[in-house]
């Protein structure tokens, strides 16, 4: 499936500080990755400090995805209404209250609470920060710069296992999770100098502000014919977009693909491997906890090169072959995964065979639904409703990360970690055929020519 009724935009300019409004905003995904990745290596001595069962170790992993699904949800109503940068300026602010919390926590409930806090500054940041840096980003270069949010939040996976591993040796969970204080405050005092979206600014009225942002981020290239796509774009969208207008028919294809990535990027695994790798390293014959933060932090650093590479080919390759090549590997790796834990154990050299599978299940990840769900759901959707859409795809996104989170460990308990990677598996080769038929291709075209592309498929004729 290819939007080929309109032509490659031609070659737009951008500056310096285009790319610096990026980066500053993709510190937003920076935190969603440390926070995310953090917990992996804390539970290991969190369960010690506080005697957990499997399941309160499961809700102390899980519960900040709920805050995160519900921040989603309101995230993107937000992010349309106060702005992009004001949102992620809220955000911060979220994410340092929520480190603090966690740090200082006195009792698993207080702890439990944190994770909430900061589970509602993921859920604005995942929804806000692909939005923002899509909308300041030139169409030939969009591709890899939002893609910076991936790679940005594989930083904060990676940086959250060395800090798990720095702090292993003395159990010091409490800074583990509090040093996300950090990257929350460098959030907030970048944002502060970034500016606000020309999109959103026109959408408000402020078509002078818009072209002061253009000619900052664009530099000398002429600035009118993009003032003119999106003001042309506004008339055929003249009210604020409402939960109703994502089921109308020109959004509804849009509305599917969104879900349909969101719902297969959390539920082939991903995060079981984000939050528990240690422990699945550990059930595969690496006992001691320092050893299995350090293999997981060598999973975290594949992540982070094959985002790289991801970023590097989205914008040469395309999102289709990259997401379908990808999906394929994890689909080989779940199956190998599955394989191993089937077989009878052989200490050290079936833990590295776990950790290879593991390493290849992670790079496949990172070259395709990894950066490519969050790059669509801030390119399909019209500008009206592209803050509220992304957001509800996000939601959904986060509601199945609680759903695998939450089950996983009862899973492998119930039926087994062969099963449950055979499990995940499966889900793969469900996502590949979701890909295949319906997901577009989007490289190269303003978001504009996208937002048309929609409304012209639909105006055609059945065959």
């Amino acid at each position: 499936m290819d939007l080929t009724s309109h032509s490659i935009a031609q070659e737009e300019k951008g500056t310096p500080f285009v790319f610096l409004a990026a980066i500053l905003a993709a510190v937003g995904g920076l935190l969603f990755g440390y926070d995310t990745g953090v917990i992996s290596g804390a539970l290991i001595f969190i369960r010690q400090k506080f005697a957990l069962s499997v399941f309160h170790e499961e809700l102390v992993v899980s519960v900040a995805l709920v805050g995160a699904a519900c921040a989603s949800l309101a995230g993107g109503r937000l992010a349309d209404y106060f702005g992009r940068r004001a949102t992620l300026l809220a955000t911060s602010i979220i994410f340092m209250t929520g480190a603090a919390l966690c740090a200082l926590a006195p009792s698993v409930g207080a702890l439990i609470a944190g994770r909430i806090v900061v589970g509602v500054g993921i859920g604005l940041a995942c929804s806000a920060v692909p939005v923002y840096i899509s909308e300041i980003s030139p169409a030939p270069a969009r591709g890899w710069m939002v893609s910076l949010i991936q790679l940005a939040i594989t930083l904060g996976i990676l940086g959250s296992y060395l800090v798990d591993y720095g702090f292993s040796s003395a159990g010091g969970w409490r800074w583990m999770l509090g040093l996300a204080f950090i990257p929350g405050l460098l959030l907030g005092l970048g944002m502060i100098f970034m500016p606000e979206t020309p999109r959103w600014l026109m959408e408000r009225g402020r078509e002078e502000d818009a072209r002061k942002v253009l000619k900052k981020i664009r530099g000398d290239a002429n600035i009118e014919a993009e003032i003119e796509d999106i003001g042309q774009t506004l008339l055929l969208a003249k009210e604020r977009g409402r939960w109703a207008d994502l089921l109308a028919p020109s959004v509804r294809p849009a509305l599917v693909i969104g879900l349909g990535i969101a719902f297969f990027q959390q539920v082939t695994g991903i995060n079981t491997v984000i939050y528990y790798a240690p422990t699945i390293i550990q059930s595969a014959g690496i006992p001691s906890a320092s050893g299995a933060i350090l293999a997981t932090a060598g999973i975290g650093l594949v992540n982070v090169l094959m985002t790289v590479v991801a970023m590097w080919l989205m914008d040469r390759v395309g999102r289709r072959p990259l997401l379908l090549i990808g999906t394929a590997g994890m689909i080989v790796s779940l199956g190998g995964l599955g394989l191993f834990f089937h077989l009878p154990s052989h200490a050290g050299a079936s833990a590295a065979l776990a950790v290879a599978l593991l390493m290849a299940y992670v790079a496949s990840f990172a070259v395709s639904l990894g950066p490519i769900f969050w790059l669509l759901i801030a390119e399909i959707y019209p500008l009206r409703i592209r803050g509220l859409a992304g957001g509800t795809a996000a939601g959904v996104n986060w509601a199945c990360n609680f759903l695998v989170s939450l089950t996983f460990l009862s899973l492998i308990q119930a039926i087994g970690p062969g099963n449950a990677f055979w499990l995940y598996g499966a889900l793969a080769v469900a996502s590949w055929i979701f890909s295949y038929y319906l997901v577009p291709e989007t490289k190269g075209r303003t978001l504009e020519q996208i937002e048309a592309a929609w409304r012209e498929r639909l105006a055609q004729p059945a065959a």
